[in-house]
């Protein structure tokens, strides 16, 4: 962000020591409850909140649009498009001003955008492109704005304080879909897919509205809008030169390329869901708990990492959990064959334990990630940087999303058929070890050097 040299000059010292006339009702994850603070958890809370839909938006793809697993999960990576772009959102949000704000303003339409979307799911959305289109075209860009707030408190910290505000932003987004999990399935079994839709198109308000509490000094004179003249290619050459100089530090492009590969790894989850609503006959109503259970599990991945893992090495992190998750994945292939059962378990209690467990570990396994990208991020291009890294690791979800429709098809997994479901699953889970070689391209960490100082983000 563009600010003169006084104004960074306060800015420092504000990120260095407390400030004495903040608003603070307490801590939460050991971090200060400021404004601004709160404006960040209300806003990852409202995106744990619109996990309303998603149980709406599968059951939309299966029973409306009436398509099987392959397409479904080609659709879901499709959708997935906005947040691959989250570089030009940032870019936006860094260089233009909106009405002197390069952040509130922003807070204020993706709201709108975000409520404009799910509007037209519940109205006139008819076909599966229209509906990819419109499910994630506001969230993304909310999403990159209140990254760039973290982002700019935590540049610098050490993994200890980063890790302590990341597990207020996603601890806030796992309470968001606890409170919204279980009704997601009540919702759809009585009033339907379009209803949730229209119920969905409230929330993203929630954002515009907690703009109001972001402390933000309004941009003045020629930094508060670029034109579209020789000024506004300049700027934007330098932006793009200086965040292709930053991705290609080694520290920077080594770490997040063990990310993408990690995420580029197949998945099953669209075929997987086909079989528990087909062939299992779970019901909307048991799914909803089955994401009450989820959210919750995440909520402990936050406060586990939060608790004991925040000064752990990160390596050890990934290989733990990679190693943990994927030999603990591979019990979905006992619910796939029905060995469940035998041993006297059902099928609704054993996916119930199941996602718990996996939930915990894959929420702990993110944490990091996230931690490790806002370390990173170099000063002045906040939004752009941290949405380019995220970027790179959503592009590595999409590959891996790709990946699982391609051998879903080839392995002939349909709607009703999942004679080779559990082949499907033992791939994917293997899959997920061959990144581990890679380790050695993360960071070595370094020892925290100040344990107790609270973090408190500042007015910029």
């Amino acid at each position: 962000t563009t600010t003169s040299n006084e104004d960074s000059s306060s800015s420092d010292k504000s990120g260095s020591h407390k400030d004495k006339n903040s608003i603070s009702s307490g801590r939460w994850f050991g971090v200060e409850l400021t404004p601004d603070n709160i404006a960040v958890a209300m806003v990852y809370f409202v995106q744990g909140v619109l996990s309303l839909s998603d149980l709406a938006v599968s059951y939309y793809l299966k029973d409306d649009l009436h398509l099987d697993p392959a397409e479904t999960a080609v659709i879901s990576g499709f959708s997935s498009l906005p947040w691959l772009i989250k570089p030009l959102y940032g870019f936006i949000s860094d260089s233009f001003p909106l009405f002197g704000y390069r952040r509130r303003s922003y807070l204020v339409l993706s709201g709108l955008l975000g409520a404009l979307s799910w509007f037209l799911m519940a109205t006139f959305v008819d076909s599966k492109y229209g509906a990819a289109f419109c499910i994630l075209i506001g969230f993304a860009f909310s999403d990159v704005v209140v990254d760039s707030m973290v982002v700019e408190r935590a540049r610098g910290e050490s993994q200890s304080m980063s890790g302590s505000l990341q597990s207020l932003c996603w601890g806030s987004s796992a309470c968001g879909g606890i409170v919204s999990s279980y009704f997601s399935g009540s919702l759809v079994e009585v009033y339907g897919v379009r209803s949730v839709f229209g119920v969905t198109a409230l929330l993203p308000l929630i954002t515009s509205a907690v703009s109001l509490l972001v402390k933000e000094e309004p941009v003045h004179g020629p930094a508060r809008g670029l034109s579209l003249g020789n000024g506004f290619f300049e700027s934007s050459k330098n932006s793009i030169i200086q965040l292709w100089g930053a991705v290609k530090q080694p520290n920077v492009f080594l770490p997040m390329l063990f990310i993408f590969l990690f995420q580029a790894t197949p998945q099953s989850g669209s075929a997987t869901f086909f079989f528990i609503t087909n062939k299992l006959g779970f019901t909307p109503e048991f799914l909803g708990r089955l994401k009450l259970v989820t959210s919750v599990a995440s909520l402990i991945g936050v406060a586990l990492y939060n608790g004991f893992l925040k000064k752990v090495p990160l390596r050890k992190i990934f290989l733990v959990t990679t190693i943990i998750g994927s030999a603990l994945g591979m019990t979905q292939v006992l619910l796939v064959t029905g060995l469940n059962r035998k041993f006297g378990i059902s099928d609704e209690w054993f996916s119930i334990g199941d996602s718990l467990i996996l939930s915990v570990l894959g929420q702990a396994f993110f944490m990091p990630v996230l931690v490790l990208a806002a370390r990173i991020c170099p000063l002045g291009m906040e939004a752009t940087f941290f949405a380019t890294l995220m970027s790179i690791a959503n592009g590595g979800g999409t590959l891996g999303g790709l990946l699982g429709a391609g051998l879903t098809h080839i392995l002939g997994v349909t709607k009703d058929k999942f004679d080779n479901l559990a082949l499907l699953i033992i791939i994917c889970n293997l899959s997920s070890l061959l990144p581990l070689p890679l380790l050695g391209l993360l960071p070595r960490d370094e020892p925290d050097s100040d344990e107790n100082t609270d973090i408190e983000m500042t007015p910029y």
